[in-house]
């Protein structure tokens, strides 16, 4: 498989404004990994104010006849985009492998995931439709119009460079907004090769861009006039911050946050099947996703029997290179997040967890620079620890036993996270009773990893998510929309003379 030219050598990964590239300001450059070998494949230009108000400028310049175009000529466009993504799937999947790590099967999954929410944003002119009353008093009717803010903005985080771009811009696009995207600076290509395919799908010029960059551009996009909404997903104190600083600047702000993803495993469960399920949504993507299991709730006394089987599938983990076909789990994303990961296995030990599979200090042959460690596995963890309270965001698996049901819900009921949930039961009722008494936004029964389909929408509860609306679906819809009521009578069915009360349907 061939990576496209552009991303083939070590050139500089630059921004893409006004329907092209453009390296900008060059002031600043940052070291863009290939994490399987720990060497330097290029160099990304990061943004400055400058940078940001082009984009934003570009945006403001083409927002007027782009939110004037009907709706379903934007779904054309987005339809072109959709072929284009189809077409092309195989070499976004080979770019994100190659600077996030994770294996090639698996980014063909995050593309896939992302190509579902842009099939969804293709039915806009159907999700635009308002409400329509007619004779709400004697000659008036009353209708409602859903109509893009303007220029918006998205933040996304390294673990999905491809899939969480597109929880945001194709939605927001096909509503009529213009989209600068600020994509992470670990992993920036995918967001730029994208841009390209939007372009070729007959994109006008500003209405998407992308400016790479790190915190600086985010606190100038948060902090421009012209910018009316901002989308994050990262960690939960960036969350946070863009949250408090975006709505102290007047925007709408959806910012989701951290996880520590619970799986509940009952006494009646298809202990195969739960540990399958353990094995897949824990150390997948090396535990770097949002959705990760990184606690498993091991109910009565089928605690050994999981922990037993956990840790003979996790000790032959094929770790490898991500292009390699037989690969299972791939590298970390960089070699700070390796330090952070054992690190907190090192607080796990040093607090009287149980070590029962160390995946610190792995070499994998032939790639003995690269950012790899193994699938770790602990036992007998208590809610006080850090490796229990804190997210890891890397493959290690906590193992928290307790006596009953109950017990399980009240453990993750009281977590400061609340973004993804799992139980394995045979028992109807206790998959109803989990279902309705789980304090967290996304759940799944005998599913362990409840990412929600494109028209149903994303997000947590609790310090996984900031602000009021999930992302794509429905509420992504009425996020980068705002509601207008149209009230209209004419001067026949008018009648004569001033009214002083308040007015109330006759």
């Amino acid at each position: 498989m061939s990576i496209p030219a552009p991303f083939a050598d070590a050139g500089d990964v630059v921004h893409f404004i006004g329907g092209q590239r453009t390296a900008g300001s060059q002031a600043r450059r940052q070291a863009v990994y290939n994490p399987a070998t720990g060497a330097v494949a290029r160099q990304v230009v990061l943004a400055d104010g400058g940078d940001v108000e082009r984009a934003v400028a570009a945006a403001r310049a083409a927002f007027a006849g782009w939110a004037q175009t009907p709706p379903v000529r934007r779904a054309r466009v987005m339809f072109k985009f959709l072929e284009l993504m189809n077409r092309h799937r195989d070499e976004l999947a080979a770019i994100i492998t190659a600077e996030h790590g994770k294996v090639f099967s698996d980014a063909q999954g995050e593309v896939t995931r992302g190509i579902e929410v842009i099939e969804f944003a293709c039915g806009i002119p159907e999700l635009l439709k308002g409400d329509y009353t007619e004779q709400v008093s004697t000659g008036i009717d009353n209708w409602t119009v859903r109509q893009p803010l303007g220029v918006v903005a998205g933040i996304t985080p390294f673990n999905f460079p491809c899939m969480v771009p597109c929880w945001m811009f194709p939605v927001a696009l096909a509503a009529g907004n213009c989209f600068v995207l600020k994509p992470s600076e670990r992993d920036p290509s995918a967001s730029l090769f994208m841009a390209e395919l939007l372009a070729q799908a007959g994109l006008p010029p500003g209405v998407f861009s992308v400016v790479q960059g790190d915190k600086a551009a985010v606190d100038a996009l948060l902090e421009h006039p012209d910018v009316q909404a901002v989308s994050f997903v990262g960690s939960t104190p960036i969350a946070r911050y863009i949250y408090e600083r975006g709505a102290h600047f007047g925007k709408r702000v959806q910012a989701l946050g951290g996880a520590k993803n619970h799986l509940v495993v009952m006494p009646d469960a298809d202990v195969d099947q739960a540990v399958d399920a353990l094995i897949g949504a824990a150390y997948g993507s090396a535990g770097e996703r949002c959705m990760a299991i990184s606690v498993a709730v091991l109910v009565g006394d089928i605690a050994d029997q999981v922990v037993a089987k956990v840790a003979e599938r996790a000790r032959s983990l094929v770790v490898a290179d991500g292009m390699r076909a037989d690969a299972e789990m791939g590298p970390i994303v960089s070699r700070q997040a390796l330090e952070r990961i054992e690190g907190l296995i090192a607080s796990g030990v040093e607090q009287g967890a149980k070590l029962v599979v160390d995946g610190r200090g792995l070499k994998v042959p032939g790639r003995e620079e690269g950012f790899f460690t193994g699938g770790t596995l602990f036992d007998h963890v208590t809610p006080d620890m850090r490796i229990y309270r804190e997210e890891i965001f890397g493959p290690v698996l906590s193992c928290v036993r307790v006596p009953d049901f109950a017990a399980a819900l009240d453990l993750i009921n009281r977590h400061e996270f609340g973004n993804g949930v799992a139980c394995y039961t045979r028992d109807g009722n206790v998959a109803r009773e989990f279902g309705r008494r789980i304090q967290c936004g996304m759940v799944g029964i005998n599913v362990p990893i409840p990412v929600p389909m494109a028209w149903h929408g994303f997000g947590g509860w609790r310090g996984s998510l900031f602000g009021d609306m999930h992302a794509y679906g429905k509420e992504g819809v009425r996020f980068y929309t705002r509601q207008k009521s149209i009230m209209q009578r004419w001067p026949e069915s008018t009648a004569k003379g001033a009214e002083f009360a308040m007015p109330t349907a006759k």
